[in-house]
């Protein structure tokens, strides 16, 4: 067992022997409930205000629940500073002030402690504003030490700076890391902005299933479950666009989610197999209503959380001004890699001139497919600055309106920023012979074993037949944009929960 570890394991029974001289004193070291009626910052804020009302009459007394942050018993008085929802205050603990009893219980308080304390604003002579504590309780003693920064050897080093462990135990990385906190409040607005700015376009919020008897929507690998009343199979949802189509046939012409998606995939920076999305679904839209609507989504949402439109993030200084640039998707693999791949007649040849630069494509089962692993590893890194990449190959996109001038590509674009996809918009097909048909090719292909082909779905293309007006469709990954808002390097860093493997 290591050092720190055998400190520990003496740290929690001291600790648990404090509980039980607590109990013996008739003090319930858990108790039922508290209720502060103000917090740091607004206190700290408007102190001056206060101290104006005092005036003349007793000073108006304080409730406040948080974190004992720090403790420093100097005899008879001793200072500390309570933490709580919003920051710091400090505080001030006087034998005179709370009692004999209500002083040592104060001193045999532990950094981490959830404490309650009474009290009126002061400042002390060193100007900083202080809650002088007429009252003190436990509300709940933390067994386990908080990490701190430690020293050894002459080397300072954090002993909460292990990733996995922060991950792990996001609820001890909320206590230690600030700036996680404020990560998941700027997640927060950012998502509240983004409800707000679908309303304000004439959205409707809806909710679909997240359990489906067919996994579509993507092309992605599902989670299986299974319903016992019913005896069936069902799928964790990896898209709701089929089900949100099937509103927009319905007559209901906008319609919004902010959903949760299950896709049984590996975990990396940019993925983790749970994930939340918004997708929108416009009656008489295309793919260029959707890419002015995802350019002035990403505009608007800098704005409202006080961003504005040209901020860092990492290395870089991205500027969201638009309008965005564009590019077509086989011109920028051409760009990057030299490979035309629109002149490529076999999969064959595919494989080969991938392999010429490096990239294996021994598993895939068309062109474009080997297409699309020379873009994500030649072309996906080089997109810092926004960009639209456009006008996909019909073979990627078997539910999306094809060209009119060329067929075989699709009116579909991906947004890009800092390397990452940010989404994925098209004018979506509402031919229902043309969508059974492509239902069809990739059903082949998952024959072929290719197990994130599309499933036929007999249903949506019944509901295409009752007639689908001309629609622009679009979805954006939440976690991304927040990982773009926020300089967050792995979108585990946006996600409370990420996916762990077990302990």
């Amino acid at each position: 067992m290591e050092e720190h570890e055998l400190e520990q394991n003496e740290l929690i029974k001291q600790r648990i022997e404090k509980i039980k001289e607590l109990k013996e004193k008739g003090i319930n070291p858990y108790p039922v409930r508290f209720f502060p009626n103000a917090y740091s910052k607004n206190l700290i804020e408007n102190f001056d205000a206060i101290k104006a009302e005092d005036e003349g009459k007793d000073p108006k007394l304080f409730l406040l629940g948080g974190r004992l942050h720090a403790k420093r018993v100097m005899g008879k008085a001793s200072f500390g500073h309570l933490k709580d929802r919003d920051g710091l205050i400090q505080i001030y603990v006087a034998r005179d002030g709370v009692g004999e009893e209500n002083y040592a219980l104060f001193k045999s308080f532990d950094l981490g402690d959830q404490i309650g304390v009474e009290g009126y604003l002061f400042k002390t002579q060193k100007g900083e504003i202080s809650i002088h504590v007429t009252s003190v309780r436990i509300l709940a003693k933390c067994v386990r030490p908080l990490p701190v920064v430690k020293e050894k050897d002459g080397v300072v080093y954090d002993a909460f700076a292990d990733k996995e462990q922060r991950y792990r135990m996001r609820y001890v990385d909320l206590i230690v890391n600030d700036h996680v906190r404020d990560t998941f409040v700027m997640r927060s607005k950012i998502l509240a902005e983004i409800r707000s700015f679908f309303q304000s376009e004439g959205f409707l919020e809806v909710e679909t299933p997240m359990m489906q008897p067919i996994a579509g929507g993507a092309s992605a690998r599902p989670f299986v479950t299974h319903h016992n009343a019913l005896d069936m199979e069902l799928f964790l949802r990896i898209a709701p666009e089929l089900y949100l189509k099937r509103l927009i046939v319905g007559g209901m012409d906008r319609v919004f989610e902010l959903n949760r998606n299950f896709r049984n995939e590996g975990i990396s920076f940019k993925h983790n197999p749970e994930f939340t999305m918004m997708e929108a679904y416009m009656a008489y839209g295309d793919m260029e209503t959707m890419l002015r609507l995802t350019e002035k989504l990403f505009v608007t949402v800098a704005e409202k959380i006080g961003l504005g439109l040209k901020f860092k993030n990492g290395e870089h200084e991205i500027d969201l001004s638009p309008p965005w640039n564009r590019k077509k998707y086989a011109d920028i693999i051409q760009e990057h890699s030299g490979i035309d791949f629109k002149t490529v007649k076999t999969l064959d040849e595919a494989k080969k001139l991938a392999k010429g630069v490096g990239v294996d494509a021994d598993g895939c089962t068309g062109i474009w497919k080997v297409a699309d692993e020379v873009f994500s590893e030649k072309v996906e890194s080089k997109l810092i600055q926004p960009i639209f990449i456009t006008d996909h190959p019909l073979e990627l996109s078997p539910l999306a309106k094809s060209r009119e001038d060329d067929p075989n590509f699709v009116e579909r674009f991906e947004p890009y920023i800092l390397g990452r996809e940010m989404g994925n918009a098209f004018s979506e097909l509402n031919d229902p012979f043309d969508q059974r048909k492509r239902f069809e090719e990739q059903v082949a292909q998952r024959e072929a074993g290719d197990d994130e082909a599309f499933m036929m779905d007999n249903d949506f293309i019944r509901a295409l037949e009752y007639g689908m007006p001309p629609t622009g469709g679009l979805g954006i990954g939440v976690d991304r944009m927040v990982m773009l808002f926020t300089n967050s390097p792995s979108i585990r860093d946006t996600i409370f929960f990420p996916l762990m493997r077990k302990e």
